[in-house]
């Protein structure tokens, strides 16, 4: 995908009219990763595709997209075909296993912090907000670093911040390797103080 916030608008759009066409149910998903950032205007940067962190019933309960509902897979291939997309621009990357976010727990109030978009009748998408964004950037960076370090300089977390995500951070993977790691990341990245408060 490209850099402007354009392409996803208008995949998002047709993806709706797919799900319509095909005569499929509504669909509410919660979308995190470099998508959702272009979309909240808290990076400016290249992403190929959108990740699905949960999908939400009609009394906003998230539930898991693993695996993702065939309808909307099914969609997802067509509008890939128009618009000359990878075929799984659109994933459960995030939430795909046992080990996902969704599935070890997300942050608390998530969900009640999202901003919300609809792109039609069939079509509603919930993004993930900055300072959720940092934790699962944190998160990510640990074991990943590259796009993921990057996203989360981009924010310009503050001290704050940085301890709240490390402390949820070390709720998911609660070993001293993976505290060591974090602590060294902040370190190498500039961001004593939160060291000191952890």
């Amino acid at each position: 995908m490209g850099k402007d916030d354009e392409i996803f608008e208008k995949a998002l759009r047709f993806l709706d009219s797919r799900l319509r066409a095909n005569k499929g149910e509504p669909v509410r998903m919660l979308i995190c990763g470099g998508s959702a950032m272009i979309a909240m205007n808290l990076v400016s940067r290249v992403t190929r595709d959108v990740d699905v962190l949960a999908l939400v019933d009609l009394q906003n309960n998230l539930y898991s997209p693993a695996p993702l509902p065939h309808l909307l897979k099914e969609a997802s291939i067509q509008v890939a075909e128009i618009l000359g997309l990878d075929r799984d621009w659109l994933n459960n990357a995030p939430s795909s296993n046992s080990g996902g976010l969704f599935q070890m727990g997300l942050p608390e109030g998530l969900f009640g912090r999202t901003v919300s978009k609809k792109y039609g009748s069939h079509l509603t998408v919930f993004y993930v907000s900055r300072i959720d964004q940092i934790y699962f950037k944190v998160y990510a960076s640990v074991d990943r670093g590259g796009k993921h370090t990057g996203d989360l300089l981009a924010m310009k977390p503050t001290t704050e911040e940085l301890v709240a995500a490390a402390n949820w951070c070390m709720t998911h993977d609660v070993s001293e390797p993976f505290r060591n790691l974090l602590k060294d990341m902040y370190n190498q990245l500039g961001f004593e103080d939160a060291v000191t408060e952890l």
